[in-house]
């Protein structure tokens, strides 16, 4: 079974186009033209061990929103399509993940339910190129679109590029160990349904 998903979004800001495999091997070309969303999209590719090509273009001379929250949307869906029918998988995942002097704990659910906890307070406006009140419009529209509950909580932190390369990595180990397949092959839900 290859769990992979092929996905283009085009609107009048943006034109979005990726290519996920969520048992790869690492091949990962991310493009965004926002070079620290790229840098953290790489790291979350690497640790959750997927194959990732994602090219997107848009209206930065704008801003970075369209562009950012058009990525998670497009994600979020490639991600529920490659999951399929979901039997076999973990489901359920918590990751802490420490960077230097940052540490973030990620929590997954991957229950069909969209939700987003968000407590990872940023006191930059930016850190390189990248707009920090995006951070939480990116993580909204990939849970919301993947239907997963997603709960991303800074323990501690004071580096904000270290707080949030945390989260990305932690993200993505999470995402690896609840997509992970087990060896019963069932659906893990009481309901029958995810």
């Amino acid at each position: 079974m290859t769990r992979k998903s092929e996905m283009k979004r085009i609107t009048k800001e943006t034109e979005i186009a990726l290519i996920l495999n969520l048992d790869g091997e690492r091949n990962i070309d991310i493009n965004t033209g926002i070079g620290f969303f790229d840098h953290m999209l790489n790291l979350m590719a690497f640790h959750a061990g997927f194959d990732m090509e994602l090219n997107c273009c848009g209206d930065l001379y704008v801003d970075g929103h369209h562009l950012v929250e058009d990525t998670g949307i497009v994600f979020g869906k490639a991600f529920k399509e490659a999951l399929g029918d979901k039997i076999g998988i973990n489901r359920y995942s918590n990751m802490y993940t420490p960077m230097d002097e940052a540490l973030s704990m990620v929590s997954i659910d991957i229950s069909g339910r969209s939700f987003l906890h968000f407590n990872v307070p940023l006191k930059r406006e930016k850190i390189g190129d990248f707009e920090t009140e995006l951070l939480e419009e990116f993580f909204r529209a990939f849970s919301f679109n993947a239907e997963i509950t997603l709960h991303l909580n800074l323990i501690y932190g004071v580096n904000e590029h270290h707080i949030t390369e945390s989260v990305f990595k932690g993200l993505g180990r999470a995402l690896k160990e609840a997509s992970k397949l087990d060896k019963e092959g069932s659906l893990p839900s009481t309901k029958g349904i995810l």
